[in-house]
């Protein structure tokens, strides 16, 4: 889903409070807690991370999961293992309802993008 807003607080302010609100929260928190380097803003409607103006993740809610995009995930060392259990692409990662975050290994995937990045090395497509 698409949110015509400009600031981060604007964003989390339209989503509907439900299971993918709570979610992406929790997803959010994970992000800004291992990157504290990077900068919350919006790109194309959606929240993004960025370090050093280059993006790192975008994070959106969908109608029926939540969005975690990072470009390449095979780009980060054992992604596979990281994400088993969870539906993902070449560079998205889609979080149903249905999934425990405490079950997965998304936070160290997410601690491990942000490493890459900070080394200098990126996730681009």
């Amino acid at each position: 889903m698409q949110y015509n807003v400009g600031t981060p607080e604007q964003y989390l302010s339209e989503l509907e409070a439900d299971w993918r609100k709570e979610t992406l929260s929790v997803i959010r928190s994970m992000i800004q807690t291992h990157g504290s380097a990077l900068t919350e803003g919006i790109e194309y409607k959606m929240l993004a991370y960025q370090l050093n103006g280059k993006t790192v993740f975008n994070l959106n809610a969908q109608k029926n999961y939540v969005s975690l995009y990072v470009g390449n995930t095979q780009k980060v060392e054992n992604s596979d293992a990281m994400l088993k259990g969870l539906e993902h692409g070449k560079g998205c990662i889609r979080i149903k309802k249905s999934i425990n975050l405490n079950e997965t290994g998304i936070e160290e995937f997410i601690k491990s993008t942000i490493d890459v990045h900070m080394i200098g090395q990126n996730t681009d497509c």
